[in-house]
C-alpha cells in the first residue's frame, strides 16, 4: 500500500469510473469492490500505472474542479491521442493546454515527454516559442511544438 493514496469522490459512480480508468491505462487492475447495505457499491479501490486509488460512492455534495488534476506523462504522439480520444469520449470535455475532464468530471493533463524538455531549453527565445504554441492548443501536437521550437 501507498503512503499517500488519491481519494476520488463520486456521487454513485464510483465503480463506472474504476472500470473505465482501469480499461484506458494497460498496467491497471481493479483492486477491490465494497459493497455496502442492498449490495451497492460504497467503495472501490483499484491501481493505474502502480498508483493505487481509492474511490467512494458519497453522494453529490462534492464535485471535481480543476484544482485537482492528474497529470499523465506520454512518450510520444500516440500516446497522446490514445488517452485524449478515451478520456474526452461521450460527455468528457477537451480543455486548454493538454487538459482533458473526463465523463465523470475528474481532470486530467495529457502531456507528451516532449512539452516540458522543449519549454525548458535554455534559449529563452526557443522556450517562448514552444509555451506560445502550447497555449493555442487544446489537445497537444508534438509536431506543432518542434516547429515552433525550430524556427
Amino acid at each position: 500500500m501507498n503512503k499517500i493514496t488519491p481519494f476520488l469522490w463520486f456521487d454513485d459512480q464510483a465503480e463506472q469510473a474504476m472500470r473505465f480508468y482501469v480499461s484506458i491505462f494497460p498496467n491497471s487492475k481493479v483492486l477491490e469492490v465494497t459493497t455496502g447495505p442492498g449490495g451497492t457499491v460504497m467503495g472501490v479501490k483499484f491501481e493505474l500505472e502502480g498508483q493505487e486509488f481509492i474511490g467512494l460512492n458519497a453522494g453529490p455534495r462534492f464535485t471535481f474542479t480543476e484544482a485537482i488534476s492528474f497529470y499523465v506523462s506520454c512518450a510520444d504522439q500516440a500516446e497522446v491521442d490514445d488517452l485524449w480520444a478515451k478520456i474526452t469520449a461521450g460527455p468528457g470535455e477537451a480543455s486548454s493546454c493538454g487538459w482533458a475532464k473526463d465523463r465523470f468530471g475528474l481532470w486530467w493533463q495529457i502531456i507528451p515527454d516532449a512539452l516540458p524538455r522543449l519549454m525548458g531549453d535554455t534559449d529563452p527565445v526557443k522556450a517562448k516559442r514552444v509555451m506560445d504554441a502550447m497555449l493555442k492548443m487544446k489537445k497537444i501536437d508534438v509536431a506543432e511544438l518542434q516547429r515552433a521550437y525550430d524556427r
